[in-house]
């Protein structure tokens, strides 16, 4: 997949994204170690402090061979957003050539399309739609929208529809009509090289049970062992694909290897709503087949 470094030009920021195990981070440090630049995080769940090895973060040495930037930077009971990641990633464009790398697709779109001034959320409310979610579900919240959000919004995304309803409970004016008034992009399309990882099903799917094995080689399980005692499911940080599974297991619900399986198809599942996602918004990046 690395013949694709031949096109980019030499000193334009990069967007590198992708469905999970599809090999970005790889790309993302060939071109650094190539052409020079600084690798940015723009996936929400990296930026955590707690799981290094279950969200694929870079290793030490990985990070010796080119700087790294928005990594396990963020405490794990800590709240981080869309436009959390667009403040701390802004800085970086224009005064380094930043090579943004990530499987978050709204913080692309936040990036390149821009993002409007939301009031942050406070905790109250979180509370209240965790309660909610608790109690009737997710789809108690989709049903209190206002028709133009629900179009909007990845209705097979809790997450979507929790930050919809939040913004609409917080505010008082529903999340279409904020995203109405987005203001400029700090990084459009045309400023930059974007890559789309395209990877077949099938090969993206014996990635990710590969990966999940080689996690739980590298301390994917005692890592979880350390998060036990302070796990509390409504984190942020606790959405980590792997994370319940392992907890469960070292509470003595399900074996190791239920867990290990309930993980590999929570990934898949993730990936092939990324897949999606991609392909329906990201028609004018650069496709890569990263199998090849």
């Amino acid at each position: 997949m690395f013949h694709i470094i031949d096109k980019i030009p030499h000193g334009a920021p990069v967007l590198i994204a992708g469905p999970t195990a599809s090999g970005k981070s790889a790309l993302a440090l060939e071109i650094a170690q190539r052409q020079g630049g600084t690798i940015v995080n723009a996936d929400a769940l990296q930026v955590f402090e707690n799981w290094r090895v279950l969200t694929a973060r870079p290793s030490v040495e990985e990070h010796a061979l080119a700087p790294h930037m928005l990594y396990g930077h963020i405490p794990f009971d800590g709240q981080y957003s869309v436009g959390h990641w667009l403040r701390e990633v802004t800085p970086f464009i224009g005064t380094t050539r930043p090579i943004i790398v990530g499987g978050t697709g709204l913080n692309f779109r936040a990036l390149t399309e821009g993002l409007a001034d939301i009031p942050p959320t406070p905790d109250a409310i979180r509370n209240a739609a965790n309660a909610r979610i608790a109690d009737k579900g997710v789809a108690s919240l989709l049903a209190e929208l206002d028709c133009e959000t629900a179009s909007r919004i990845d209705q097979n995304n809790p997450m979507r529809i929790q930050r919809a309803w939040e913004v609409l409970q917080n505010t008082g004016r529903p999340l279409a009509a904020w995203q109405d008034e987005t203001p400029p992009a700090v990084l459009p399309l045309d400023q930059c090289f974007p890559i789309v990882m395209d990877a077949p099903k099938d090969w993206l799917n014996a990635r990710i049970e590969q990966r999940f094995d080689l996690m739980l080689q590298n301390g994917a399980l005692e890592e979880a062992q350390a998060n036990l005692a302070r796990w509390d499911a409504d984190h942020l940080s606790s959405r980590a694909i792997g994370a319940p599974e392992l907890i469960a297991h070292l509470r003595g619900d399900i074996t190791l290897q239920a867990a290990r399986a309930a993980a590999i198809t929570a990934s898949r599942q993730y990936a092939k709503r990324q897949r999606t996602w991609f392909r329906a918004r990201m028609k004018d990046w650069h496709g890569l087949d990263p199998s090849n």
